[in-house]
């Protein structure tokens, strides 16, 4: 009777066949075990029971109440393999969501990540084009003088050196330039592979290396040479470029003259440590506790995406980013990545 009550309470919570069939099995067993009893109460009030000879039709109905019983076992096993089963085809359909939900999420980071690149380019434009006319505009001029020297027949092979030289220069300078865009910009290939930390960060100093000069910031370069990090290298340039905006723009908005940003970079044992301190105004108390967050931002103007897409990116090579107060009121990001030795 327990057990059939607790079937009742079982099918009104999730309506099986199985239960249904073990409910007949179990009402039957009920059923035979009471005529049975009844059968031996009667047997021994008229005084007839006999312990080694057993009347056909109590066999009869001992034998059908273990037939309902094993039924009983086979729908119990029955019901759990139901059970089972539609728990795994749940789990297959949230494995196909959760599949999904991660490809989803992939593809919106690598939006984000195009449009973080926009934006750390972006403030540099101005720069970076007036650093590209320079060349541009020498190598004009080498030319018109190299022109006239031929036109008045005064060529002569130490002038022709010396202005064969100048344009090779300011082609070189130009595509230096070009060359880091594309690094930061590129999509192709985003495999990890061995890189140098330091070839990285100069890669990354040859694009603000206008804009240091424009706002007259001085950069203090100290970083150790063999750091071998195995990463994407445009993800990492990203990283580098995002922290150099951000300290660039702190220096500018506390409107200080003379503007520091110390790169430092060194081994500790099976790590690489980098960072970048600036001597800006630092980073609000209101804003340290989220600064990592994802549309968390002290500037006016920015999307809140640079740290975020930098902790995303740093996390993912089993590394750390964090923050700093600097002694001298500015930030300090350091940065923390495995060494391949």
């Amino acid at each position: 009777m327990w057990i059939l009550i607790e079937l009742f309470i079982a099918r009104k919570k999730s309506r099986h066949i199985q239960l249904d069939f073990l409910m007949l099995t179990t009402f039957a067993e009920l059923v035979l075990g009471l005529i049975r009893l009844w059968m031996v109460l009667s047997a021994t009030t008229v005084g007839n029971i006999n312990l080694y000879e057993e009347p056909f039709v109590s066999t009869l109905v001992r034998w059908f109440g273990v037939s309902f019983t094993i039924l009983s076992y086979v729908s119990i096993l029955g019901f759990w393999a139901e059970t089972l089963s539609n728990e795994n085809a749940k789990n297959i359909e949230d494995n196909i969501r959760v599949r999904d939900l991660l490809l989803e999420r992939e593809s919106l980071i690598a939006n984000l990540l195009k449009a973080n690149k926009t934006a750390a380019t972006g403030a540099l434009s101005a720069s970076i084009a007036h650093e590209l006319n320079q060349p541009s505009g020498a190598s004009n001029l080498n030319i018109q003088f190299l022109r006239m020297k031929l036109e008045q027949g005064l060529l002569s092979a130490d002038i022709g050196k010396e202005v064969l030289d100048a344009l090779e220069f300011d082609n070189n300078r130009a595509a230096t330039i070009v060359k880091s865009l594309r690094s930061i910009f590129t999509e192709a290939d985003l495999q990890t592979q061995e890189y140098d930390l330091g070839d990285l960060i100069a890669k990354v100093l040859d694009i603000v290396k206008p804009e240091l000069k424009a706002k007259q910031i001085q950069i203090q370069l100290r970083v150790e040479s063999g750091l071998i990090i195995k990463v994407s290298a445009s993800e990492i340039e990203q990283v580098i470029l995002n922290l150099l905006n951000n300290a660039i723009q702190s220096i500018t908005s506390s409107a200080m003259s003379d503007g520091v940003i110390q790169i430092e970079a060194f081994a500790d044992r099976d790590l690489v440590n980098f960072s970048i301190t600036d001597s800006g105004a630092g980073v609000p108390a209101q804003f340290k506790q989220n600064l990592f967050e994802l549309l968390n931002t002290t500037k006016q103007s920015g999307m809140g995406l640079g740290l975020w897409l930098c902790k995303h990116i740093i996390t993912r090579y089993d590394g750390a980013i964090w923050h700093e107060d600097s002694a001298s009121q500015g930030a300090i990001f350091r940065v923390r990545l495995p060494l391949q030795r």
